[in-house]
């Protein structure tokens, strides 16, 4: 991840805020997983300062998954294809 907020993945990468209960976490990870897309997850409930972030991109919610893409912009619970379009409109 680069420095600038901490939460803004490189190139290619998303980071993914989840908890480990969170069905639609668990699915949207193992999808990324087989599609091969880097990520790093953060878990909110351990992490205040990520519980807020999410927070702010969500109207005061603590939805998840929350998923940052290496430009900054944020989607909620994407589905996998627009989340793989996302990052392919990005690398090109």
């Amino acid at each position: 991840m680069s420095d600038s907020d901490g939460w803004t993945p490189d190139p290619g990468a998303v980071v993914m805020f989840s908890t480990v209960w969170c069905g639609y976490c668990q699915r949207l990870k193992a999808q990324m997983m087989r599609g091969d897309i880097p990520f790093t997850e953060i878990d909110i409930e351990a992490n205040p300062g990520a519980a807020h972030f999410v927070e702010t991109h969500n109207g005061g919610n603590q939805t998840v998954p929350t998923v940052v893409f290496p430009d900054g912009t944020t989607m909620t619970n994407p589905p996998y294809k627009e989340l793989v379009a996302k990052l392919e409109s990005l690398s090109g």
